[in-house]
């Protein structure tokens, strides 16, 4: 069940999403098999530690959330560059769990409800609509790239490559 939480954020957001209901996948590629979707139609996020910490006035902005298409794997150096910071490097469980209250595989990628900056990559806006994490294993919805720049998400650069 998607947390109410969550539900409570998109509604006041205005966000245009659909709830997609389906059996317990733990990663983006069973997400792919179960929805019976493509993986480019399928937005991963990834929590990370960035050094210097990015100038925002938050208290977390050591951390940031990236969401890119489940068939890529970060660029760590382009994104070093276009965050313009000297280290960036994969947030271990125990930070989401700190930081984020969760646990990896289920993190929804809007800045907004997280309070952490979120950059999306450019390669998303291919794709006519993308799924991602709604909160729990069981939950994804649907939207469009631009719901989630509209959520408070960054759009930048292509940081991530195939892998």
């Amino acid at each position: 069940m998607i947390p109410k939480k969550l539900l409570t954020f998109l509604e006041k957001s205005k966000i245009k999403y659909q709830p997609l209901v389906h059996k317990t996948v733990y990663t983006t590629y069973d997400a792919a098999a179960t929805l019976k979707t493509k993986l480019n139609d399928i937005a991963k996020v990834v929590m990370l530690s960035v050094d210097p910490p990015l100038p925002y006035d938050t208290g977390l902005t050591k951390y940031v959330l990236v969401v890119l298409p489940a068939h890529y794997r970060v660029d760590f150096q382009k994104l070093k560059k276009a965050l313009k910071v000297k280290k960036v490097a994969l947030a271990t469980e125990g930070m989401i769990h700190k930081v984020l209250k969760l646990t990896p595989g289920v993190i929804p990628p809007f800045a907004a409800f997280h309070a952490l900056p979120v950059y999306v990559d450019k390669g998303l806006t291919k794709a006519k609509a993308i799924i991602t994490n709604a909160g729990s294993y069981t939950d994804s919805v649907k939207l469009k790239a631009q719901e989630l720049v509209k959520a408070g998400g960054t759009l930048i650069t292509s940081f991530g490559k195939k892998g």
